[in-house]
Formats: C-alpha cells, structure tokens, sequence
C-alpha cells in the first residue's frame, strides 16, 4: 500500500500527466481538495472507488483516512491542484506518514503559472528583459512570509513575479511593487486558469486595481514583470546559426542530455 501524491494541476481534466492519471484510475481511494480540484479530474477514478473531498478535514481526520486505507491494505490518490513542490501542504503530511511507516510517491502537476503563461501566449523569460521567476504570495492566514521574502525585495531585481494567493491584498502588492518596476509596468492577473469559466485581466501596477472586475479572487494568479509587454528584446543563441553547437545532444538519450540546458 502505497499513497501516491499527484499534481492535479490547474484544473483542465486533461492537464495531468499520465503518470498522475494512471495511478488516479488503479487507487481505490482518492482524497482531493475539493475547493481546488474541480469535479472533471475525478472521472479518472474507478467506478467503485471511495472519494473523500479533504476540503472541510483537518489534517488529523485526513490522515484517519490514510490510515484506514493503510490498514485495509488500499492505495490512496492524494490530489492537490497544480504541482505539489510549492504550497500544497504535502510536507505535514509527508513528516506524519514517515513516523507512520506508510510509504508514498510523489507525482508533479502543471503549475499554476505555467498554465497562466500559457492563457497569456507568452514567455516570462526573455534575453536581455527577465531570465528569472520568481513563485512567491504575500503573508495570508494559512502562512506567514519569512523575514527577508518581501515583494519589495524580490522587486530589486526585476525578474517576473508570479505572485499567488495574493489578490485579496492587490493594493499591498502594488503599493511595494510601483517603486521598483514603475507605475507603467505590465500586469496580468488570471483567474483559474485552464478552467472553462478563466478569465484574463491585463493593465499596469498603476491601474490594474481599477481594472479588475467584480468576481475575481481566491485561484488568480497575479503576474507581474516587463517580460508581459516586451516587444524588444534580444534573441536567444540558441538557435543562430553561426552558434557552436558541437557540444549539444543529438538526442535525448545522449549521455550529455542530463546535464544540457536550453542556452547549451
């Protein structure tokens, strides 16, 4: 017996790996967080297996459902929309099920700003305007921000936010933000991105809180950086044609294909 923590991602049924998706269809029981994954993953469970929405549980009752499952010898789905590295409490539950001795797997998802990307058509890391993102939010109920993680230190460099869980305190992020990106930069925020309903809004720090319509909040992504409005910008060297590509991997088998990047 096995729990298998998936990536749901960021809601679309079919923005799952296929790892994730087999796994969902073998597991008899399927725990998901039923404010974030919407109904439409769940197809992929068995006819007959038992669905248990996490969403009213505390942590206690959701590891009683483990448990129980453990004992009964069952594997468990354990969903969390978008990927499970950042903000999806798998680590609480992770530290109980190893002084437990029950054994897991860990299954990655679609982020959340991957998906919002691609609702907005574009590449948040352009040469010469941003080669870095940053995944961050500000302090919220559930979680408090160490010292030192501001949004006023992550905009000394410039580098794209993607700032989640955050849109109830829009004004507090463009109030630390104005002073090191300007006024006139661009801002996107995405409203639940991947589902039917998405929704995109697009402004500056200095009007985006006008622009926003009623409706939007909880799953939107607030992203924020000159990559979103650039038109100028240098082009890679990856792909010019006097680059030295001696060293690149023909193929992904190549031996040099685990160390290789995209500039290589």
């Amino acid at each position: 017996m096995s729990v298998h923590f998936i990536g749901a991602g960021p809601g679309a049924p079919d923005l799952l790996t296929l790892r994730g998706r087999d796994l969902i269809a073998r597991c008899p029981v399927c725990l998901y967080a039923g404010s974030l994954v919407p109904q439409a993953v769940l197809t992929h469970c068995p006819p007959s297996a038992r669905i248990v929405n996490t969403a009213p549980l505390d942590l206690e009752a959701i590891m009683a459902e483990i448990t129980a499952a453990h004992t009964a010898g069952q594997d468990v789905a354990r969903l969390h929309s978008g990927d499970l590295s950042v903000w999806s409490a798998m680590g609480e539950q992770v530290r109980r099920l190893e002084a437990l001795g029950i054994p897991y797997t860990v299954t990655p998802g679609v982020p959340a700003f991957a998906a919002a990307a691609a609702a907005l058509g574009t590449e948040l890391t352009l040469p010469g305007v941003a080669q870095s993102v940053v995944l961050t939010r500000t302090p919220g109920r559930a979680s408090s921000m160490p010292r030192g993680e501001t949004l006023a230190a992550f905009g000394t460099t410039g580098a794209t936010l993607a700032i989640h869980l955050s849109i109830q305190n829009l004004a507090r992020v463009t109030a630390d933000l104005i002073p090191h990106y300007g006024g006139d930069c661009p801002v996107a925020i995405v409203w639940r991105a991947s589902w039917p309903d998405e929704r995109i809004v697009r402004a500056t720090l200095a009007t985006i809180e006008a622009a926003l319509p009623d409706g939007i909040e909880r799953t939107a992504l607030i992203v924020v950086g000159p990559a979103l409005g650039a038109a100028e910008f240098d082009e890679s060297r990856l792909y010019a044609p006097d680059y030295d590509r001696r060293y690149r991997p023909q193929t992904a088998d190549s031996p040099w294909a685990d160390w290789s990047d995209g500039d290589d």
